[in-house]
């Protein structure tokens, strides 16, 4: 059984892409494009630097040992130096005038060598059609200072691991660092679930202990008969006073975050071709197509015949 971070990342399909490891002296500046349905991120692995993210107001300092997630894919810039109007350039821009060539280390810069600052990079992509108020919620830029101090011994020895292997001669370099990488992003998003500032997100219920034993109980079998009262029951609560905080932590209703994982698992199920409607509905926890049908459409405006189609025929195009 996953337990419950494990299972949201999984049922959304996240899959990792590392982009480079930098070497930049200053002054440099890289403004990165936008782009749906990815969380980006970039290590500081040795140096500083600044980065802006768009619809965040002031620019956030980055030290070595940070670690800065960008979990909805905004447009950002990072840079470094004197004059970053002139200085930060397109990605493409970037990329072709260093030479680049999609393996190694990007070097790229002016003259003050002194001043290297080594960043790793990349993003984790989710299924198009596929969505958890756990991604949703999370704020435009998380900023996790000397990370790998932070988060124990085992994730510095990760993130150390990560930046020997990036852009490595070995056999298999790329591979591990991916898998690692990965494994950060779940470790970053629960430390900040974990944090003050989940709450100010609406996501203060996945770390409230009584609300996290209903959550775990549901995504554990949720094609099994869920109600309040069954729900308040896993949480060791009153009915009432779960419902209550439920609503007060996660701001919205218990059965509302049933449904709306339902879906998830519905559709997950829709794009499998060899997968029924019927076996669509029952995955997701209904007794019948027509309720299944009803639920789903008021959800996402579509029948569950309808996503199915238009899900397999963007997979065909």
């Amino acid at each position: 059984m996953l337990d419950l971070l494990s299972d949201i990342l999984t049922n959304l399909s996240m899959r990792g892409t590392l982009y480079f490891r930098t070497s930049f002296t200053k002054p440099w500046g890289v403004a990165v494009p936008s782009y749906e349905n990815v969380a980006r991120f970039h290590f500081v692995n040795r140096g500083s630097c600044l980065i802006a993210v768009d619809g965040v107001d002031d620019p956030v300092s980055l030290e070595q040992g940070d670690l800065v997630i960008i979990p909805h894919g905004a447009s950002h810039d990072l840079y470094c130096g004197h004059d970053p109007e002139n200085t930060i350039l397109p990605l493409d821009t970037v990329l072709e005038k260093s030479g680049y060539d999609g393996s190694g280390v990007l070097v790229y810069g002016g003259h003050d060598t002194q001043s290297e600052t080594q960043l790793i990079c990349g993003h984790f992509s989710f299924e198009k059609d596929a969505k958890h108020i756990l991604m949703q919620r999370l704020p435009p830029i998380i900023h996790l200072r000397n990370y790998g101090e932070t988060a124990g011994k085992w994730m510095e020895a990760t993130l150390r691991m990560i930046g020997d292997e990036t852009g490595g001669l070995r056999m298999g370099s790329d591979l591990i660092a991916l898998k690692m990488s990965e494994a950060i992003l779940a470790q970053s998003i629960r430390s900040f679930v974990e944090s003050a500032d989940a709450p100010e997100w609406g996501l203060g219920g996945f770390s409230d202990k009584h609300l996290r034993r209903a959550l775990d109980a549901f995504h554990k079998s949720p094609d099994q008969v869920w109600t309040v009262e069954n729900l308040a029951h896993a949480a060791g609560m009153s009915r009432t006073s779960f419902a209550v905080l439920f609503q007060k932590k996660m701001d919205m209703t218990p059965m509302q975050y049933v449904t709306s994982w339902r879906i998830e698992i519905a559709k997950k199920h829709l794009v499998d071709p060899s997968n029924t409607l019927t076996d669509a509905a029952e995955h997701a926890g209904y007794a019948s197509d027509s309720a299944f049908a009803r639920v789903f459409k008021k959800e996402t405006g579509m029948t569950p015949a309808s996503f199915r189609r238009q899900a397999i025929s963007s997979f065909v195009r």
